[in-house]
């Protein structure tokens, strides 16, 4: 087995259910947390059943709760589950202007896309260290790179990801840790649907052309630890978006983003 113990947090559904399905082969347990515990269950069995070998774990946690959050990290510290890899998958997003927003929902959008990542990133290092290296993936998106209006909150807090995962992969470069920023385009997941305010997405056009499948995105996220890159941004569409917009000077690049489809209440 290449992986030990790999933690995958946001994992009942979508990239973090994917990422699952992609590592079962090679890893010898599987740690999947999430809130629903009963589709972690059922992800389980379904691993299971389909690799033998694989060891399973569930583990109910709303990691935006720092009680819960404490008591998960504990596992990671006490050898229940000596962490390999780290998947820091759990996010979520909320559409709409800031003036508008349901603070709650802002609240917890922050403590799961930073303060729990990097949380968890601070309690697996030093046992990564123990065991003489490791791997931890931050799944920051596309948006970490441009003020995008309506997203402005989740956006920032994804550049939060992808700033962190860049200069933590310089300070555990010589302990052997490799951390990875993953960046997703649109992917099908159920993100768009939490994320929401309104039945319909704003630039849909544009999100059907830059579309990833999640079985793409999470290979080439894999493929990417594997070779020790820094961040990779799955898909052509996507590379080729991301190129022009960070040789974008800022004036310009607000520009564009200010033509951007909105919705407004």
């Amino acid at each position: 087995m290449k992986y030990k113990v790999v933690i995958i947090t946001g994992a009942s559904s979508g990239l973090g259910e994917e990422f699952a399905k992609q590592l079962a082969p090679d890893a010898e347990h599987l740690v999947l947390v999430a809130r629903r515990v009963e589709r972690l269950e059922e992800l389980g069995q379904q691993l299971k059943t389909e690799f033998p070998q694989l060891n399973v774990s569930h583990e109910q946690v709303d990691l935006a709760d720092p009680d819960q959050r404490e008591s998960f990290g504990k596992k990671l510290t006490d050898g229940t589950y000596p962490p390999h890899v780290l998947i820091n998958n759990a996010g979520m997003g909320d559409l709409g202007c800031v003036e508008k927003a349901n603070w709650p929902k802002v609240d917890t959008m922050l403590q799961v896309n930073i303060t729990a990542l990097t949380h968890l990133a601070h309690l697996v290092i030093p046992e990564m260290k123990k065991h003489g290296g490791g791997h931890i993936v931050n799944v920051s998106s596309m948006a970490s790179i441009m003020p995008i209006p309506d997203f402005s909150v989740y956006a920032a807090s994804k550049a939060y990801v992808t700033s962190f995962s860049e200069a933590l992969r310089l300070e555990l470069k010589e302990d052997k840790i490799n951390v990875l920023a993953l960046c997703p385009g649109p992917v099908g997941t159920e993100f768009s649907g939490v994320a929401g305010r309104y039945e319909e997405g704003v630039g849909s056009e544009m999100q059907k052309w830059a579309y990833v499948s999640k079985e793409r995105c999470i290979r080439e996220a894999l493929n990417a630890m594997d070779v020790n890159k820094a961040t990779v941004f799955p898909g052509l569409q996507i590379k080729v978006l991301t190129t022009v917009f960070k040789a974008l000077p800022m004036p310009l690049l607000r520009m564009v983003m200010g033509r951007r489809p909105r919705r407004v209440d």
